[in-house]
């Protein structure tokens, strides 16, 4: 059986960095922040890999509705 590789928090959408020193990664998903990259806690606490992933939609490029009315250089 082969493992799927881990997710990577970096890329997932639900990611997020907090302002909080202890705390500095969180997860939007799963509704919590810790010192360790949120895919390793889950992991650990659930002993399944997250299931939870999505990849993060990239902003940027021609014709992107989102960068409407913003001043680019």
């Amino acid at each position: 059986m082969a493992s799927s590789p881990k997710p990577d928090c970096m890329r997932c959408r639900h990611f997020f960095i907090t302002w909080h020193g202890e705390f500095p990664r969180g997860c939007r998903a799963y509704g919590f922040r810790s010192p360790e990259v949120p895919s390793v806690v889950v992991l650990r606490e659930s002993g399944i890999p997250c299931q939870l992933f999505e990849k993060h939609r990239r902003r940027g490029g021609t014709g992107d509705k989102e960068r409407e009315g913003r001043l680019v250089h």
